[in-house]
């Protein structure tokens, strides 16, 4: 077990928002909605657009290319063009900060 990563301040990322964040390879959104924190990978499986660019509405995030939607707490597509799901990403919050295991992204 890899130790975990801080990838952010909370306070960086405000209620409503979405940010990218790179650990790796791994460009991913980090998303905070309504004060939960959710991590998805930040791709859109319709067309690769980028979804940290999307609005955050509530629980889903839209792409800004197609306007395809997912559900950041589980990754489903809940709007065409998207039929694949999102991957999605265990976050913890804890001292003022999210941090992640980088082993959850292998």
């Amino acid at each position: 077990m890899a130790a975990r990563v801080r990838i952010a301040a909370v306070e960086d990322v405000a209620a409503g928002t979405v940010r990218s964040v790179v650990v790796g390879e791994h460009r991913l959104a980090l998303c905070n909605a309504d004060g939960q924190f959710y991590l998805i990978a930040d791709i859109c499986t319709h067309d690769g657009g980028p979804l940290d660019q999307g609005k955050l509405s509530g629980c889903e995030v839209e792409c800004p290319r197609h306007g395809a939607r997912f559900d950041v707490r589980t990754g489903r597509a809940t709007r065409l063009p998207a039929i694949i799901p999102v991957a999605t990403y265990p976050v913890e919050v804890a001292n003022g900060a999210v941090w992640l295991d980088p082993d959850e992204l292998d």
